[in-house]
């Protein structure tokens, strides 16, 4: 059947607006794919969360060195390079550091002292190398059991060497750079904290200075530097600064409040970092307190404010000190 000529130009018409739409819809398809710009991820370090562009880290396993923080163990070598340390009290009452490497390889870390319970608990969930000087079977045993390469200067070469000019056993210094050749298959370290951005505001009350009450003559001091935005840390009675005359200060200091299995500074006993417990975190000049908590021995500790929120650091180098219970913190509104 013959349509009529009105209809005939209807259906023109339409097939004519249809094909434009049709055409229309290609050309803003395309437009929209040509101008999108994929967003550049930011690369940045596990353990530190400052920027890492080359990615080194990435590439690197995580090593602790353990080191001597007696009297005659100052100054140190090192210390101020590394991403995260770890204060922790050992028999007798005096202090021991686990320094994790991992953004920086110094040729100069000590000096290095012996594996103690605690450092098990500590290494857990990064794995990567471990570097002391040796130990009590105890001790062997335990860190044994841990997911690291053990490197103790019966194995170390030249990775270990000792200073003539400083008297034993406080002269046992470690190349960190030759001890992670020394690592075998690499490991790179998860996060162990959650970091602020860039812009984000400080929060928790304004603090000027505090002290970990560590007994036996070991406690620590901090003081907030406003121009560097660090805690200048002290220790004895004086500044604590490397043997290279670098002011110790970490970006962030941790308070953990922890139980000694066994005593406190009883030989053999270690810091219970399964668990949870009050936490004291101080990260732009400020405090904000709360409760770590750790659900077992692979998992990190989580650190979560009296709201729940979880607490972040400001990016930088952070100190963890595993006072126990029953020690106490004593903090100085800045004035």
């Amino acid at each position: 059947m013959r349509r009529p000529p009105l209809v005939v130009m209807a259906i023109v018409l339409l097939s004519g607006v249809a094909a434009s739409a049709s055409a229309a819809d290609t050309t803003t398809t395309t437009s929209t794919t040509t101008t999108t710009t994929p967003v550049p991820h930011r690369r940045v370090a596990a353990l530190t969360g400052l920027p890492d562009p080359t990615a080194v880290t990435k590439r690197r396993s995580a090593l602790t060195i353990k080191m001597d923080n007696t009297p005659q163990a100052h100054p140190q070598y090192g210390i101020n390079e590394a991403d995260v340390v770890y204060e922790e009290i050992v028999e007798g009452g005096i202090t021991r550091l686990a320094a994790i490497f991992n953004s920086n390889l110094p040729t100069k870390v000590g000096p290095v002292r012996s594996v103690r319970r605690t450092d098990r608990e500590i290494v857990f969930p990064i794995g990567g190398i471990f570097a002391f000087s040796g130990g009590a079977q105890y001790a062997l045993s335990s860190i044994e059991t841990a997911p690291v390469k053990l490197i103790d200067q019966s194995n170390a070469g030249a990775a270990m060497f000792r200073d003539p000019t400083r008297p034993p056993p406080h002269n046992l210094f470690a190349n960190a750079e030759l001890l992670m050749k020394e690592g075998g298959k690499v490991h790179p370290p998860p996060p162990l904290f959650t970091y602020v951005s860039r812009n984000a505001p400080a929060l928790g009350a304004p603090v000027g200075s505090f002290t970990v009450n560590f007994l036996s003559g070991f406690a620590t001091s901090y003081q907030w530097d406003g121009k560097t935005r660090t805690w200048l840390r002290s220790i004895f009675g004086a500044p604590d600064v490397t043997a290279t005359g670098v002011r110790v200060a970490p970006t962030n200091v941790i308070v953990m409040s922890v139980s000694y299995f066994g005593g406190v500074g009883v030989e053999g006993s270690y810091a219970q970092m399964v668990g949870s417990g009050p936490v004291e975190v101080f990260s732009d000049g400020r405090l904000q307190k709360g409760t770590w908590f750790r659900r077992n021995i692979h998992l990190k500790t989580a650190y979560r404010s009296a709201s729940g929120k979880v607490i972040a650091l400001r990016p930088g180098q952070t100190w963890v000190e595993l006072l126990a219970t029953g020690e106490t913190v004593s903090v100085y509104a800045r004035s």
